[in-house]
C-alpha cells in the first residue's frame, strides 16, 4: 500500500479511535471494497457469521471482501460512486443500527476507500425517528406483499450472490446498467440467473416503480407470438372478445420489458419487432390504430447470436438494436468460488421451505460440488441440494448423499479400515488424515493448522516431509 494512502487511513482510524465512546462500531474499506480494519466491537459481524467463516476475531476480517461479512453492506456503492450516505438505518440480525457512510479521498480528491461507523445509543435518543421507521416499515411489507402477485421486481442487485471476481464485475455492470436508457443484451448459458439480473437492472433504474414484464419467446406458440406482443382488437378473429386484450408493449409501458430467449424469436416477427424498437409504437393485430409506447427492452439469450446472425438466422439489424450494453453472466462452473455461499444459501432456503433443520455442507461434499461441471449452473445446484434435503437423512450433508443424485460425479467415501495393516502404519495413516484436515479447516494456513494439531510450525514442516503432503508457504 503506498505510504499516502496508508497515511489516510491511519488518520481516519486515529479518529474512528478517539470518538469510540460516541459509537458502537466503525469499519474501513479500501478502493477495491476489503476490510482494512474494523474496531473490537462485533455489531457489524454476529457470532452466528463468524463461526459460519471459521473467522475467530475481528483481525480475521481484514482483507476480505465486505459483502462476505457483511451481505447487503452497501460500502462498495459508496467506493463506486464517491458518494456518502450520511444517515441510513441499517437492520443487520437483531441489530437496528443508524449508520453513516463516507467516502475516504486522497489531496487530489480520488476515492481511495470508505468509512462506514454506527452511533451508539443513536436509536434511543432517535426514538421518534426509530418508531416513524418501524411503522414505514411494516407499511411498507404489506405494500410489498400485495405487489407480490402484480408486476413489480422481485430481485435487486443485493440478490446478486458471490464476492468472487466473476460476479463482482457482473454487479458493476448491473449497477451501470441501471443509470442508462439503452438495450440490455444478457449473455449466458441456461441457469445463470439471467432474469434475476433482469429484474435487479431494472429495480437499479428510474422505472423501479413502473411495471417489469417478462415474456419467455420460446414459451409462447409462434402463431400467438405477435399478439402475445402487440395485443388484440375487438374481433380482429374468429373468437376474439369484444374487448381490446393489451399487448407486453402495451403492460410495460413506462416500464421494462424483459424478452428472454429472444435468440428463438422466428425471422418475420423479427421485423415487426424492430419497427416497434426503432418508432417506439405498435399496432395491435387487427387494428389500424398506432399506440406509442414508452418501453425500456432488456434481451436474454443462451444461443450464440452473432453466431446466428452470420448464418442468416437472427436478423443483423435487431442484433445492433439490442447489443448496446451486453453483460455476460458466468456460468457456476467459472465461479467455483461462490459454490460454498451459494449451497449454504440453498441449504437454509430449502430447510426453511421442508420445515426442517438446517445441514451444512461437511467439506467433503463441498469437494464434491466443486469437482462437478454443473451443465444446469446454479438453477441445478438449487434443484441437488433439494433433492439431498428429500431423499437424505442426517445432521450435516456429506458427500455420500451425491451419489444417486449427481451424474458421473467423483465421490469421495471413506476407505475400509485394513485389519492386516501395522499398528505404526494405521497411525500413521491417522496422523496424515488429520493434518490434511487441519490444513483444509485453516485453507491452507500452516499456523493456524499447526495451532489446531497442537504442534509448533517447525514440527508441522517436517511431518509434511514425512507424509509427502506439498508444504508451500504461507502467502
Amino acid at each position: 500500500m503506498p505510504t499516502e494512502r496508508a497515511g489516510h487511513f491511519a488518520a481516519a482510524r486515529a479518529l474512528m479511535v478517539m470518538i469510540d465512546e460516541m459509537i458502537d462500531g466503525a469499519i474501513l474499506v479500501d478502493q477495491d471494497a476489503r476490510i482494512v480494519w474494523s474496531n473490537d466491537k462485533h455489531v457489524w459481524f454476529s457470532d452466528k457469521l463468524m463461526a459460519q467463516l471459521g473467522l475467530r476475531s475481528t483481525a480475521d476480517v481484514i482483507g476480505l471482501p465486505v459483502e462476505r461479512v457483511i451481505p447487503h453492506s452497501r460500502m462498495r456503492e459508496v467506493v463506486e460512486t464517491g458518494r456518502s450516505l450520511p444517515l441510513d438505518i441499517m437492520r443487520y440480525g437483531e441489530h437496528t443500527l443508524l449508520v453513516s457512510r463516507l467516502p475516504l479521498r486522497d489531496e487530489r480528491g480520488e476515492v481511495i476507500g470508505a468509512l462506514a461507523f454506527a452511533l451508539k445509543n443513536s436509536l434511543t435518543y432517535l426514538r421518534p425517528i426509530a418508531d416513524r421507521f418501524n411503522t414505514l416499515q411494516s407499511r411498507l411489507t404489506r405494500v410489498e406483499q400485495e405487489l407480490a402477485a402484480s408486476r413489480a421486481s422481485h430481485y435487486t442487485v443485493e440478490n446478486l450472490i458471490g464476492f468472487s471476481p466473476a460476479m463482482l464485475q457482473v454487479k458493476r455492470l448491473v449497477r451501470r446498467a441501471g443509470q442508462i436508457r439503452s438495450a440490455v443484451l444478457l449473455l449466458g448459458e441456461t441457469g445463470t440467473g439471467k432474469e434475476l439480473v433482469a429484474q435487479s437492472i431494472h429495480a437499479s433504474s428510474d422505472r423501479i416503480h413502473r411495471p417489469f414484464v417478462a415474456v419467455n419467446t420460446a414459451a409462447i406458440p409462434e402463431n400467438l407470438l405477435e399478439a402475445e406482443f402487440f395485443g388484440v382488437a375487438p374481433g380482429a378473429y374468429t373468437g376474439a372478445g369484444r374487448h381490446p386484450r393489451p399487448g407486453k408493449f402495451q403492460l410495460a409501458h413506462g416500464g421494462t420489458l424483459f424478452l428472454d430467449e429472444i435468440g428463438d424469436m422466428p425471422l418475420p416477427l423479427q421485423a415487426k419487432l424492430l419497427r416497434a424498437l426503432q418508432e417506439r409504437e405498435v399496432e395491435p393485430l387487427g387494428s389500424n390504430q398506432v399506440i406509442k409506447v414508452d418501453v425500456r427492452i432488456i434481451a436474454a439469450t443462451s444461443r450464440p447470436l452473432a453466431d446466428m446472425v452470420r448464418s442468416g438466422a437472427f436478423r443483423s439489424d435487431l442484433y445492433y438494436r439490442l447489443n448496446v450494453f451486453p453483460i455476460q453472466l458466468p456460468a457456476l462452473r467459472d465461479r467455483k468460488d461462490d459454490l460454498e455461499i451459494l449451497a449454504s444459501l440453498f441449504s437454509e432456503k430449502i430447510a426453511l421451505s421442508l420445515d426442517q433443520p438446517m445441514r451444512e455442507l461437511a467439506p467433503a461434499a463441498l469437494d464434491t460440488l466443486r469437482q462437478y461441471g454443473w451443465p444446469g449452473n446454479v438453477r441445478e445446484l438449487a434443484n441437488v441440494i433439494e433433492q439431498v434435503y428429500v431423499r437424505t437423512e442426517g445432521e450435516r450433508i456429506m458427500a455420500e448423499d451425491f451419489a444417486d443424485i449427481l451424474p458421473g460425479a467423483a465421490i469421495h467415501r471413506p476407505a475400509p479400515p485394513d485389519r492386516k495393516r501395522s499398528l505404526a502404519a494405521a497411525m500413521d495413516e491417522l496422523e496424515r488424515s488429520l493434518i490434511l484436515d487441519a490444513l483444509e479447516d485453516s485453507r491452507g494456513n500452516k499456523l493456524e493448522a499447526a495451532r489446531s494439531l497442537g504442534l509448533s510450525r517447525t514440527n508441522l514442516y517436517a511431518k509434511l516431509r514425512k507424509h509427502g503432503i506439498p508444504s508451500q508457504p504461507d502467502e
